[in-house]
Parts: structure tokens; sequence; C-alpha cells
């Protein structure tokens, strides 16, 4: 069957890992969330959709997105149907720096993002 043509099959979960606050909002999105999630959630939840070949938008907490572990650094370094990205913490949003921060001062200089 062609991609885009509607099947289930197609479509992608979004999972969302993180605080219960945070997960509330999405849930109402219809999003699957993981509430108060640990570290050890995070890695069964990869585990399972790499065994099952489904595709996932998986959204993470910081806290938890910073936790590593093999199967979410595994799924980080190869791409593919599970896409990983971080959220910034729900009470201290003002605090988040993504990653990639990093990467554009390194190629563009320290003045980049101001």
């Amino acid at each position: 069957m062609p991609s885009g043509s509607g099947s289930p099959s197609d479509s992608a979960r979004l999972i969302v890992l993180g605080s219960a606050g945070l997960a509330d909002g999405f849930s109402l999105i219809g999003a699957e969330v993981y509430a108060d999630a640990e570290p050890a959630t995070v890695e069964t939840v990869l585990e399972q959709l790499v065994r099952s070949g489904e595709a996932a938008l998986v959204l993470l907490e910081t806290p938890l997105a910073h936790a590593g572990g093999p199967w979410l650094n595994r799924l980080r370094n190869e791409g593919g149907r599970i896409v990983i990205t971080e959220l910034p913490p729900l009470p201290s949003p003002q605090d988040y720096a993504p990653a990639v921060d990093d990467v554009v001062r390194a190629v563009l200089g320290p003045d980049a993002l101001k």
C-alpha cells in the first residue's frame, strides 16, 4: 500500500513522558502519556517501540531526556521511524536550553544566538 494511504499502519504514535502536569496537557490532544515517568519507563517504552516496529514521536521532559539509557542513546544515534525530542520542564521553561544551541555556537560563534 502506498505511503499516505490512510491505513492505520501509516500513522505514528504520539507519546509523552514527563511530569503529571505536562502529561495531562498532552492527554487533552490525544497523546499517549506516561505521567511522572522514571528513566526506566522511558527505556521500557522505547524498547517496546523498537520491537513492535511502530513509528512514533516521543516527547521527553528535560530530566528524562538527559537521563540517558541504552535504548534512548541508540534511538538518538540511529534516527528513523522513532523521533525523540525534548520538552522544557513545565515549572521553569525559561531555564531550558536545547542541546542544538551548543552546536550552533560551535559552528557560528559564541554570539550566534544573542
